[in-house]
């Protein structure tokens, strides 16, 4: 492999692609542009997205950078396997997502993002975790997306990396910044098309250029016994498992996904999430597959650097239009998840830190909508910046999904269970995320007692991530049933063997503890909360473009005197009880 020419586009080529692409795109943005713009269609399209558009967007979102450089990633440390692990456990957090997307549009169907619900149901500091949260994860999506570009024009191109990340960022935000999300939606569309076809052109000729099945058979004892094992136990306990808990985070905490929940018509979530979630699958397993082969051929990956990979693969084995194809796939994958990245952060900022704490509750659209752009800016500025640490992409989707688990139970749980408070939630989520921290970096020696006293924690985790799953989709009694069983059937095996397995370990930790702080505060609480002011709270800035609908005085006022009414006879019926 070493001694196989790569081939290069010209800087020209280069350039004319990406303009090109990003010209397009930035065209189609201004067809939906408006003079006058309703701060409810540029963050979530007024809640009434159709079927087509909706499943378009959340598969073209999730198919992103990573999605080809980390499964490859998988493909090339862990073997057979590692491309099955990542997408299929991928493609399992877009559908843990609707049983428990269908409650939430049902409580506060005019939301914008989590958080703003959490405000409604909790208050502020609930709200702030969630949104501190999205913006640290999705400022981080934005530098893996902009690391990718960077990776594939310095490989592919003449130009340089930083020219690459440099390209990518202005593109992206100058079709981005004018309509938002409505924005995003569509051309995630557009480029969904592209990927396919570039998928369906790339992966066969990539195939049969580095030798086809006869490759694989003679190749296939270079591998080694764990890599040639469909089953793999590394493989799962290093990989699958770890990203296995770690999307189920995504699939709550994350913002893009949250947003086009709450865009989507009500009636269509269901099939909505279960297309994106085939489509998804199904495309980011095949191009993992390109890993595998790299694999078997013994490439060895440009500078030691794993993110390589597939620009590798493509430069050394495509002809020069097949390589322009695989460029628009490269492009167009991290162009829809990065301006997602910027539709969402414009949506935190606009809602949860202007609207409800800036604005007081009474916001200026106009204002509104500029600091929603502006965050945009800024968000682009600090991807290019931290894009140039060149992370590990893989290693960073786990540790931020991790990060992640420390919210999912209480979030889940604050839509049915009453008695959560804003102090079992924040309470809940700070201790996991210590936790977390101190075994995720080996704080603390993971030896005797500690490490007992953590995989007891795991185990818990463990039994959590189960009945979570169960509960979405089966209802609360196979949730609990299912999930006792797993802690059962963890604790004893858990014992002296998950502290080899850091990763996994602390983000089992984090969901084990979260859900014990949670349930336990939450039991010292006599509160309960009346779901139907979740509807009443959480309503729609603007109802058209020129008509702004935040509250008047008089009716903020006889909301609040109506929450205070509805408090003090819910605390009189308790002490009675």
């Amino acid at each position: 492999m070493q001694d196989t020419e790569l081939f290069q586009l010209s800087g020209l080529t280069a350039v004319l692609l990406l303009v090109g692409f990003y010209a397009i795109t930035f065209l189609m943005s201004l067809t939906i542009r408006q003079k006058n713009e309703n701060v409810d269609g540029y963050m979530v399209s007024n809640n009434a997205i159709g079927f087509g558009l909706s499943a378009a967007s959340m598969i073209a979102t999730w198919i992103w950078a990573a999605s080809f450089y980390a499964s490859a990633s998988a493909g090339y440390r862990y073997g057979v396997s590692g491309p099955i692990h990542y997408g299929l456990w991928g493609a399992l957090m877009i559908l843990f997502i609707y049983p428990f997307g269908r409650r939430f549009r049902q409580l506060a169907p005019k939301a914008h993002t989590l958080a703003e619900v959490m405000h409604a149901r909790h208050g502020r500091s609930s709200q702030l975790i969630m949104a501190v949260s999205n913006l640290v994860g999705s400022c981080i999506s934005l530098m893996v997306n902009f690391t990718a570009a960077g990776a594939l024009v310095s490989i592919l191109s003449p130009l340089s990396f930083v020219q690459g990340v440099l390209i990518a960022a202005a593109g992206v935000l100058s079709y981005t910044i004018w309509s938002g999300f409505r924005a995003s939606v569509m051309t995630d569309f557009a480029q969904l098309a592209a990927m396919i076809v570039s998928a369906v052109v790339i992966i066969p000729i990539i195939f049969f250029n580095v030798g086809g099945t006869e490759m694989l058979a003679a190749n296939m004892s270079a591998l080694t016994e764990q890599q040639a094992d469909f089953f793999s136990s590394e493989a799962f306990l290093r990989q699958g498992a770890p990203y296995f808990v770690a999307v189920l985070a995504y699939a709550i905490g994350n913002q893009t996904i949250a947003q086009r929940l709450f865009a989507v018509r009500e009636d269509l979530i269901k099939p909505t999430f279960i297309s994106a979630t085939i489509g998804y699958g199904a495309i980011v397993i095949g191009l993992g597959m390109l890993g595998l082969l790299a694999l078997f051929i013994g490439l060895e990956p440009a500078n030691g650097n794993l993110n390589n990979i597939i620009p590798q693969m493509a430069s050394a084995y495509l002809p020069p239009f097949a390589i322009g194809l695989f460029f628009i796939l490269v492009v167009g994958s991290l162009s829809s998840t990065a301006d997602s990245d910027l539709s969402a952060l414009s949506a935190i900022v606009m809602t949860d830190i202007y609207g409800k704490n800036l604005a007081k509750g009474r916001p200026d659209p106009a204002r509104m909508l500029f600091w929603g752009r502006m965050t945009m800016v800024v968000a682009t500025m600090v991807g290019v910046i931290f894009a140039s640490l060149r992370m590990d992409i893989l290693v960073m989707l786990v540790f931020v999904g991790a990060l992640w688990g420390a919210i999912v139970f209480p979030v889940i749980m604050s839509f049915y269970w009453d008695r959560i408070t804003n102090r079992a939630f924040t309470s809940a989520v700070v201790s996991a995320v210590a936790l977390f921290t101190l075994v995720r970096f080996e704080l603390i020696p993971l030896q005797g007692a500690p490490a007992v006293l953590f995989e007891l924690l795991a185990s818990v985790g463990g039994g959590v991530v189960i009945g979570l799953m169960a509960f979405g989709f089966f209802g609360k009694t196979a949730g609990l049933v299912l999930g006792a069983l797993a802690m059962a059937v963890l604790a004893p095996f858990s014992i002296g063997f998950l502290r080899d397995y850091v990763v996994l370990l602390s983000s089992l930790t984090a969901y084990g503890v979260s859900a014990i702080v949670c349930v336990a505060v939450s039991l010292r609480s006599s509160e309960r909360f009346d779901f139907g002011l979740l509807n009443e709270r959480v309503v729609a800035f603007q109802h058209d473009a020129a008509e702004a609908v935040p509250a008047p005085r008089a009716a903020g006022k006889a909301l609040r005197q109506k929450d205070a009414v509805r408090a003090a006879s819910e605390k009189v019926s308790s002490q009675t009880l």
